[in-house]
C-alpha cells in the first residue's frame, strides 16, 4: 500500500512541480553551473543507488556528510533551497524509480561506516531509504549514528499509513521539530 502511495505521490508531485523544477534548474545554472547533484548513497539491502538533488554547495565541495561540510560551501541559492527543502524535490524521481520511499531512513554515504554498522545491526536496510521520516521531523541528523539508527528502527517497526502521512505533512509544514513522538 505504501509503495503504491509512493508511486502516486511522486508522480503527481513531479507533474505539479515540473514548472518549478525547470525554474530551479535554470537558476541553478547561473548559481553553480551544475544545478543537479548526484551522489552514490546506501540504499535498500545496502545496495548503491544514485541520489539526485538540487545542488546547494559549490561544485568543488568534498563529498562528505552535510553536517561535516563548511557552511561557507553553501551557495546563496543553496541556502534558500535548504531552508525551503526545495533541494529535495528531484528525489521524487528516486521514489518513482523505487530506489527510495517518501518516508524512510535518510540514505547515508558509504563512508559513514559507524552509521552503516548501527543500521545493519537494527535491520534498517530492509526498508527503502526515504526523503523524510521520524528522525527528520525530530531534528536528529547523521552526527549521532546510534541515536539515528535507533530512531530509524523504531520508525520502521511502527510504520503504518497514519505515520507515513503524518511524517509527510510534518515535513511539508515544518511542524515536526520538537514533536513528542515516542522514540527509543
Amino acid at each position: 500500500m505504501l509503495r503504491l502511495l509512493d508511486i502516486l505521490f511522486s508522480l503527481v508531485g513531479l507533474l505539479l512541480t515540473s514548472p518549478l523544477l525547470l525554474l530551479l534548474f535554470v537558476l541553478g545554472l547561473f548559481d553553480t553551473g551544475s544545478p543537479l547533484f548526484r551522489q552514490t548513497r546506501v540504499g535498500r539491502h545496502q545496495q548503491p543507488f544514485i541520489l539526485v538533488k538540487f545542488r546547494t554547495m559549490k561544485p568543488d565541495t568534498q563529498s562528505i556528510a552535510t553536517h561535516l561540510a563548511s557552511p561557507a560551501s553553501v551557495t546563496r541559492m543553496g541556502g534558500m533551497l535548504r531552508r525551503t527543502k526545495l533541494d529535495e524535490l528531484p528525489q521524487l524521481w528516486n521514489v518513482l524509480k523505487g530506489e527510495m520511499s517518501l518516508v524512510g531512513p535518510r540514505p547515508c554515504l558509504f563512508n559513514q561506516t559507524e552509521l552503516i554498522a548501527e543500521r545493519a545491526q537494527r535491520r534498517v536496510f530492509e526498508a527503502r531509504p526515504g526523503i523524510t521520516g521520524l528522525a527528520q521531523v525530530k531534528g536528529i541528523d547523521m552526527s549521532t549514528p546510534r541515536l539515528l539508527a535507533e530512531t530509524d528502527a523504531h520508525m520502521l517497526a511502527e510504520m503504518n499509513l497514519a505515520h507515513y502521512l503524518k511524517f509527510i505533512v510534518q515535513t511539508a509544514t515544518g511542524s515536526g521539530r520538537g514533536d513528542r513522538i515516542n522514540t527509543p
